[in-house]
């Protein structure tokens, strides 16, 4: 069974100056609609965590990713990570790919090379230039840790509880720490 994709987009975006998930790249595709797009090359089951009442046609998603709704995602990234978490009850995956949907320019060659190292015993973290990034992907064992998560701290808690599960990966790809922000992180 391979490792499902948890692409995260329920947050406000408040540096960006508006909702940074409808804005266009170069290609006119919308930022979240990329960042999907790129997951669904590498991952076979991706899911997409939204706010409450939207649609994934309101951001130009493919018709073949599942949505999850957080209905707490104004409470913080660790409410709406942990709506996303508790979906996989159903999943038989032995791992799953935390993405941010303000990541649009991860290759799919390093999410292959990540996806590769999962187990459903580690926690797989990709790191570039020194510093850590994104996705990280947690096994199956830390995901009753992924489900009580709340506050706006994401899984940071559940790496540092359990370095000693952790596999860092080092890659050459920069896109790993690259989100985007603000309108001039389109360019």
């Amino acid at each position: 069974m391979s490792v499902v994709a948890l692409v995260l987009a329920a947050g406000s975006g408040s540096r960006f100056g508006s909702d940074k998930r409808r804005a266009t790249l170069a290609d006119g595709r919308s930022l979240l609609a990329h960042s999907v797009e790129r997951a669904q090359a590498v991952f076979e089951e991706v899911r997409v965590v939204l706010r409450e009442g939207e649609r994934k046609e309101d951001f130009g998603l493919p018709g073949d990713c599942r949505v999850i709704f957080s209905p707490e995602a104004a409470s913080g990234m660790g409410h709406s990570l942990a709506a996303g978490a508790r979906s996989l009850l159903d999943s038989q995956a032995p791992a799953v790919a935390i993405l941010l949907g303000d990541m649009p320019w991860i290759e799919p060659a390093t999410l292959r090379r990540l996806a590769e190292a999962a187990s459903a015993a580690s926690i797989v973290l990709p790191r570039h230039a020194g510093q850590q990034g994104h996705p990280v992907i947690f096994g199956r064992d830390f995901w009753p840790a992924l489900w009580q998560l709340s506050g706006d701290e994401g899984a940071r808690a559940v790496v540092r509880a359990h370095w000693d599960c952790c596999v860092v990966v080092e890659v050459d790809d920069a896109g790993v720490l690259l989100d985007i922000d603000t309108p001039h992180g389109l360019i």
